[in-house]
């Protein structure tokens, strides 16, 4: 089903789209990490914004 960009909102914003590119993209950029890493992460730990970024952390050092 594709990402209905019409409907935002908080719930949307607390999540990361694996499926979707740019926010792969942007969140990579965002955490200085590469896009494969930040799939990885997904793949891990879910697509939970605060915890994705908690994790990217932990890699960073």
């Amino acid at each position: 089903m594709a990402d209905d960009k019409s409907k935002r909102g908080a719930g949307d914003r607390n999540r990361v789209s694996a499926d979707a590119d740019y926010e792969v993209r942007h969140f990579a950029n965002k955490v200085g990490l590469t896009v494969q890493q930040v799939r990885d992460l997904i793949k891990q730990h879910g697509n939970d914004r605060k915890t994705l970024e908690r994790e990217a952390e932990k890699l960073r050092g």
